[in-house]
């Protein structure tokens, strides 16, 4: 991770002239980003790129969706400060809590049942939301089912020996069958909501914030609600469609979708974790397949 923290001053003074940067500290760095914290108050993060086709979205785009997001949003969602397109650089405000995925253990059935419950409530503002609301600033991202389970099957066979045996038949069965044929519209959300996006108070274990939205796009209702299932359980997806006001067929088919998408991405987070060497990726995929994948499946 190369030294960005000269950068951050920079920009800093140049726009928040009147705020001086006491400590600067790397916060993290995905696929994507990198950023650093700047006195425990702002978040500064810089655009990695993405090869000669450049970043997914660039800084001042995603300062745009963000002030839109803000207004559909139930749950505080980063605000911006300045935006360096160059530098593809977006500064923002840091929001209270620590992320969900750095408190353990991840499945706690009534820890995660409210916070389902309140991420159940923000997939049904997000999803309901006009399309006109976010013009221009999000795409479609939608993918054949085939692909994901041939991605799943890579995932898998980089994993080998990780997954343990109790769960490795289930496994091989959803590998071997065909996709869910469940057809649903294109709706707008988050596309990422993985407990690394949801904050906590690590005190109350109160939902605090939704951060990193550089995937939000029109996708698949099913997936949002595949990722809570993954990493919070049964007892999350259940109030999560609760909130959602899902009934009958529309539940049948949100569980049916959160199913097919917890499985696969769950096998792709444990690879994930091991090539990146994120331990916490690992844990958490191992520790799904117990709801994930029984001995046998349903």
């Amino acid at each position: 991770m190369t030294d960005r923290s000269g950068d951050v001053r920079r920009l800093l003074a140049a726009h928040l002239p009147g705020r001086r940067a006491g400590s600067v500290s790397p916060l993290g760095e995905g696929e994507d980003h990198v950023a650093y914290e700047v006195d425990g108050e702002l978040i500064v993060r810089f655009g990695k790129g993405s090869g000669a086709e450049g970043p997914a979205r660039g800084a001042e785009e995603e300062a745009r969706l963000l002030r839109a997001v803000a207004g559909l949003s139930p749950l505080p969602v980063p605000e911006p400060c300045f935006t360096a397109a160059q530098e593809d650089c977006l500064a923002y405000r840091r929001l209270p809590g620590v992320p969900l995925i750095d408190l353990s253990p991840w499945e706690r059935p009534g820890r995660n049942g409210r916070i389902g419950a309140v991420l159940g409530a923000l997939l049904r503002a997000l999803h309901a939301a006009r399309p006109e609301t976010v013009a221009g600033l999000v795409g479609t991202d939608e993918q054949p089912r085939d692909l994901w389970l041939r991605e799943a099957a890579e995932a898998r066979a980089a994993v080998g020996d990780r997954v343990p045996g109790p769960h490795r038949a289930a496994v091989a069965e959803f590998l071997g069958a065909p996709p869910p044929t469940v057809r649903r519209a294109p709706v707008f959300s988050h596309n990422d909501l993985g407990i690394e996006h949801v904050l906590v108070d690590p005190a109350t274990e109160a939902v605090t914030g939704i951060i990193d939205w550089s995937d939000a796009a029109f996708t698949d209702p099913g997936y949002d609600f595949g990722l809570l299932y993954r990493d919070l359980g049964p007892c999350a997806l259940e109030a999560a469609l609760d909130a959602y006001r899902a009934e009958g067929r529309d539940r049948r088919e949100l569980r049916t979708l959160a199913v097919f998408y917890a499985r696969c991405t769950a096998l792709t987070d444990m690879a994930y974790g091991l090539d990146a060497g994120r331990a916490a990726y690992l844990a958490k995929g191992l520790a799904a397949l117990r709801w994930l994948f029984p001995g046998r499946l349903p």
